[in-house]
Parts: structure tokens; sequence; C-alpha cells
């Protein structure tokens, strides 16, 4: 009979002793109390409590978190817009008991802070500067959480504005602004575009007539030296230089007709270059026609009187 009431007293001692060591994790803080007040801070490892004396009030990580938080305002320029506040933040390591009775909900504490500093910043702001000052935003905002948490054993490691969201209209209004002057940008482009190749056609045009005017007077000058190396060869044979002037535009003339010859199927008509020329040619042909009459009806008055006889 003492044997059956001997084996469960040694089964509760042995769990009363296995219960009296417990470990803590890296990076973890464990609270222990004794008769329900605090009795001591137990880092990493593996530890030793007196059982149904002591017990683990609670854990607490020491590893940095993060919390994030959206608040909602108002600029100055009366746009409502939605910021997301990171909070990364962790438990000094000196300062457990701090974090573990001063404070029960730390969540909750950050979040109002966060409100309290966001709601006094932003509507100081105009949309623009919103986007431009995040940085400010969250410096006030890890500055005024410092201040408030490190005396409940928190500190706040960074603070950061991670995104910023303007009502839908005001977005679309953004948007539409953006267009409009990227579409202002690109014509003025445009237009310096066309300008520049305005004023390029224009320089190529210029240095192509230049070119072309240079060209005519080389071919002008060639000519006059030819016709002077003409009529020196002429005058050392005895022709004075009247003569050779007239032998070369005959010659000229003669080569350009020869010249209009060798086309086939041209079109081309040799009209006289002066208005007296021209007068005298009208008046030939004036009369060719009058005399080509006269001899039409001359042949058919011949033609009558022969079939009367």
């Amino acid at each position: 009979m003492g044997q059956f009431i001997l084996i469960p007293i040694l089964f509760f001692g042995l769990i009363i002793l296995i219960s009296a060591f417990f470990t803590v994790k890296q990076q973890t803080a464990a609270i222990i109390e004794r008769f329900g007040k605090f009795h001591s801070i137990r880092q990493s490892g593996l530890h030793l409590k007196i059982p149904l004396v002591d017990r683990i009030s609670g854990r607490l990580s020491l590893k940095i978190q993060q919390l994030d938080v959206i608040v909602e305002t108002k600029t100055k320029d009366d746009v409502f817009v939605r910021l997301k506040i990171s909070v990364q933040y962790k438990v000094i390591k000196e300062k457990v008991y701090d974090a573990f009775y001063k404070l029960d909900y730390p969540h909750d504490q950050i979040t109002s802070y966060v409100f309290d500093v966001v709601r006094a910043e932003v509507p100081k702001m105009i949309l623009d500067d919103v986007f431009l000052k995040k940085d400010d935003i969250a410096i006030a905002v890890k500055r005024e959480l410092n201040e408030a948490m490190s005396d409940y054993g928190y500190d706040i490691i960074k603070t950061l504005v991670t995104d910023i969201d303007p009502d839908g209209q005001v977005k679309e209004a953004m948007n539409r602004i953006n267009a409009s002057e990227r579409e202002k940008i690109a014509a003025q482009f445009e237009g310096d575009a066309a300008r520049i190749l305005i004023v390029e056609k224009a320089k190529a045009e210029a240095e192509s007539k230049r070119l072309q005017g240079q060209g005519i007077a080389d071919q002008r000058r060639e000519i006059a030296r030819g016709l002077e190396e003409s009529v020196e060869v002429l005058n050392k044979v005895g022709i004075n230089s009247q003569e050779a002037s007239a032998l070369i535009v005959v010659t000229q003339h003669y080569d350009t007709l020869q010249s209009i010859g060798q086309e086939t199927n041209s079109n081309l008509i040799l009209l006289p270059n002066s208005p007296q020329a021209g007068s005298q040619m009208l008046n030939d042909m004036v009369a060719s026609f009058t005399a080509s009459n006269q001899i039409g009806e001359a042949m058919k008055n011949n033609k009558n009187n022969k079939s009367k006889e």
C-alpha cells in the first residue's frame, strides 16, 4: 500500500523539479515574479526558478518591430490625403521593467502620437510640399515619439512616410496637369526641331546657290579664256581679230545646230531673239499666207475656164 502512495509523490516531485528549469530565446527577455511581485529579468539561455513560488509573468521581444499607421488629414490647400507612417521600434534592453510594467498597450500609444504629430504638421503644408517634405514629417514624428516613448522603455529606430495617397479626383487632376505640361514640352521640342530644320535647309540652299554661282563664274571665265586663246591662234595665221570673232560665232552657231539635230523626237523651234527680227518674221508669214491664197485662187480660175471650154 505504501508503494502505491510513493509513486504518485515521486512523479509529482519530478514534475515540480522539471518545471523549475526554463529557457529564454535569443533576443527575448523573461520577467520573473515571486508571489505576484517583480523579482528579476532573465535574458536568453537556460534558467532556474523556484517551483510554485516563482512564475514567468511575461516575455518581451528585443527585436526591432514595425508598426504601420494610416492617418487621414487635410493639407493647407484643403486637399484630403492619407499618409502611411511606418514606425520601427524596439524595447531597450536595460529598460525591460519599464516597458513591461509602465505601458500596457504600446501600439495604441505609438499610434496616438503619430496621429497627433501628422495632423499638426501636414495642415501647415500644401499638397506638393507634403510630397517634397515627407522626410521632415518623418523626422518630426520620430522626435516626438522618442521624447514620449523613451520613458516607457521603447527606442524609436526609424520613422518612414511610405505612402501618400490624395483623394482620387485630386490625383486625376494632377495627372491631367502633368500630361498637359509634358505635351507643352513636346510641342516646344517639335517647334525647335522644325525651326532647326528650316534654318539648316536655308543654309544648304544658300550654300548651293553660292556654289552654283561660283560654278557659272568659273564656266564663263573658262569660255572667255578659250575664246582668247582661239583669237590668238587665228591671229598667228593672218586672220585679224574681227574676222576671228565672226568665225568663232559662226562656228558656235553651227555647232549648236548640229547638237540640236542629233536629238531625235525633238519639238524645239528656233526663233529670232530680237523684237525687230520677230516683226520681220511675222510680216514674212503674212506675205506667205497671202501669196498662197492668190496662187490657190488662180489655180481655181484656170480649172473653171477649162471646164467651160
